[in-house]
């Protein structure tokens, strides 16, 4: 099996990138990890303390944790992976049960400026974004799926999400093996590295044995773009 890393700022489109992966190579083949599932637990902390939280910096994720997993998915084990509250902070017991399948798909802002998060990834891909849209985007999702109000998501974004973002995301950019710019919403980009992700992952399964990992249509799509 393979491992895509998708990193870029938050509103860049990684979600779009990861769904159209999953779509083109068929959902039975493809598994999805989100770092912010790895938050650390902070169910122990009042709301004042919380509020000073920096959750945009690397050290705010329980990567002990993520990096096992991903090594155990390496090994052909399934994990289990966490759930997270972003209302309360706090790890919830509604663990889901993820199986090795031909391409793992990582997504979060700060994989890449992991290193041992990166050195576990067999494809590094950054999605870039203009920095307006991004913030627009911040905005919605904070607000109407974490329950952030309008002045604590802008508090935020001006007090840890853009000082991180230009001390940790944006650096790591270098360290990514495809950029797709635009964001999610460059076609060409993105199918493009789904037939490189498509390819690479039907050879290394081959390579290493795992074709229980990969479904028979996968097989027999791959088959036919060789034939022509």
């Amino acid at each position: 099996m393979i491992i895509v890393g998708i990193a870029g700022g938050s509103g860049a489109g990684k979600t779009t990138v990861a769904r159209t992966i999953a779509e083109r190579l068929g959902k039975e083949n493809v598994g999805y990890l989100s770092q912010d599932w790895y938050y650390k637990d902070h169910s122990d902390l009042p709301k004042e303390q919380l509020e000073k939280k920096n959750f945009d910096h690397p050290h705010a994720f329980d990567n002990a944790l993520m990096i096992s997993q991903l090594k155990s998915l390496k090994e052909g084990k399934s994990i289990d992976v966490p759930a997270y509250d972003f209302n309360a902070h706090a790890r919830i017991e509604k663990a889901m049960i993820l199986e090795p399948k031909a391409v793992t798909i990582l997504e979060g802002i700060l994989i890449l400026a992991i290193e041992e998060v990166r050195s576990i990834l067999d494809f590094k891909v950054f999605v870039d974004a203009d920095p307006d849209i991004r913030v627009l985007r911040r905005l919605e999702r904070d607000i109407n799926e974490r329950g952030s109000s309008f002045n604590d998501t802008i508090k935020r974004y001006l007090s840890t999400v853009k000082p991180m973002h230009d001390a940790f995301v944006e650096p790591s950019k270098r360290y990514a093996d495809i950029i797709v710019p635009r964001g999610g919403q460059n076609e060409i980009a993105t199918n493009a590295l789904v037939d490189l992700v498509e390819h690479y992952a039907f050879n290394e399964s081959n390579g290493h044995n795992l074709q229980n990992h990969i479904s028979n249509n996968f097989r027999e799509r791959m088959d036919e773009k060789r034939k022509k």
